[in-house]
């Protein structure tokens, strides 16, 4: 269940996708505030786990963005949970930032909105006060355990992820999570790869599958990648990096020890064993829809690249570019106001500028986390020929990989069932653009940190 898309895929036990099943996510708005509009996506879920019902499906796996929170109260969902764009009331906000614990004990940086969902449950404390006090809560992936078994558990990953909640270095729950009571809460830990129960007799009638089928913990999206990443030998042999692209593009570094920058939206996540994982953001994917104000796709969609490929020496020749940042308070440049400098008139030099914005803020985001060895680029723009082989022509000091740009974040989920089952084919090594980058890039950073000086 992502931010933008909901998804049902179908696996084999040999790790190939059989069938997938999308519907895209619409807003939901309740009493002025937006929400996730669980009750439609459950609905749509079922529907579509009834039409696997034929190839016998022996086991689900939930997956979900990371901030998002839900609270039960009698086995039953007490209010549609927040959606992480909704504003919290700015006194609100404030109130909560100086009770939240401090970045080197969390990881988690001071995010805008409802993104560190430790912020959400705040909130929530002051909407439903009484259904927050004798509520059970759970992380969205665990949500969707929850309502498929009825059993409610919580998990690593998404508790780590950017919530204020978690202590990465300890194991354990932050001291703002102990402070506020929300600790004792949350449904019992569980690994992410527990079997919490079976599919609950109502919903194995109303969609055919067998009452027997197993559901699984799950866990955070991005982890999700992170684990199906490393069943390629060059990512789990050493020191590399898993870039997920979606909505959110996430840079995760497989290394123990690192010192993060606060405030440029660096973070630590958590891997489903319980492991810190040093990591950066931003959020590329609304960006890139936000320049190009079409479907994402449109970057990405294979007849195209040849020509977005050839506006690229135009581009970098005419210093047209877009400044960070388009998405206020995200990213390694999160105070700048961005936008277009000598905007381009062709359509394809458009689509071709908003890639190489991407590239320079992913550039950004591998200096602040360190990157070294390898970077395999996952998810809906690991097939923007721009975007990945100018990241190629940034980071010749990296050995930049593509794979399978579909099958990532569904193959991290099966293989918490079996580690054994590996990704489809071999890795792509990514080539650079034939046209020279540094000086670009050196502008583009100038005024990226200018705008940054000026707020």
């Amino acid at each position: 269940m992502g931010k933008t898309l909901s998804k049902v895929s179908l696996w084999s036990r040999t790790g190939e996708m059989l069938a997938r099943e999308v519907r895209a996510n619409s807003e939901f708005v309740v009493d002025g505030v937006r929400r996730l509009d669980v009750v439609a996506i459950g609905d749509w879920l079922c529907d579509a786990l009834g039409r696997f019902a034929a190839d016998d499906p022996q086991y689900i796996v939930p997956v979900a963005h990371g901030a998002a929170v839900a609270a039960l109260v009698d086995n039953h969902l007490a209010f549609p949970p927040l959606d992480y764009e909704a504003e919290l009331p700015p006194a609100l906000l404030a109130e909560y930032r100086a009770a939240r614990s401090p970045f080197l004990e969390t990881g988690s940086p001071a995010l805008p909105q409802g993104l560190n969902f430790g912020a959400q449950l705040y909130w929530a404390e002051r909407l439903y006060p009484e259904q927050m006090a004798q509520a059970t809560l759970l992380p969205l992936a665990q949500y969707w355990a929850w309502f498929l078994s009825g059993t409610a558990v919580s998990e690593v990953t998404s508790l780590g992820c950017h919530s204020d909640l978690w202590n990465p270095a300890a194991g354990t729950f932050s001291k703002l999570a102990h402070e506020q009571g929300w600790a004792g809460r949350f449904a019992p830990l569980a690994d992410a790869s527990a079997v919490v129960g079976t599919l609950r007799p109502d919903l194995a009638a109303a969609t055919g599958l067998s009452p027997k089928v197993q559901v699984l913990t799950g866990l955070h999206d991005s982890n999700a990648a992170l684990n199906a990443a490393r069943g390629f030998a060059e990512i789990e042999a050493g020191d590399a990096t898993v870039l997920s692209t979606g909505t959110w593009f996430i840079a995760m570094r497989l290394a123990q020890s690192v010192t993060l920058p606060e405030g440029r939206d660096c973070l630590v996540n958590v891997d489903a064993f319980g492991a810190p994982v040093p990591s950066a953001r931003f959020m590329g994917g609304r960006e890139i829809e936000g320049l190009i104000e079409i479907d994402t796709r449109q970057v990405d969609i294979t007849p195209d690249q040849p020509h977005l490929i050839a506006a690229v020496p135009e581009l970098i020749a005419s210093r047209a570019m877009v400044l960070p940042t388009l998405a206020p308070g995200c990213g390694p440049f999160p105070g700048g106001q961005g936008g277009w400098t000598h905007a381009p008139a062709d359509w394809f030099a458009r689509r071709a500028g908003a890639c190489l914005y991407a590239a320079l803020v992913t550039d950004a985001m591998l200096d602040l986390i360190g990157a070294q060895g390898a970077l395999l680029i996952e998810g809906r723009f690991a097939e923007a020929e721009v975007f990945v082989r100018a990241l190629a022509s940034l980071r010749p000091d990296l050995s930049v990989y593509v794979a399978n740009a579909h099958n990532d974040v569904g193959l991290g989920a099966i293989r918490l069932i079996d580690r054994a089952i590996a990704p489809a084919g071999q890795l792509r090594r990514v080539a650079g653009l034939d046209t020279d980058l540094t000086e670009y890039r050196r502008q583009w950073r100038k005024q990226a940190q200018a705008g940054e000086t000026k707020q």
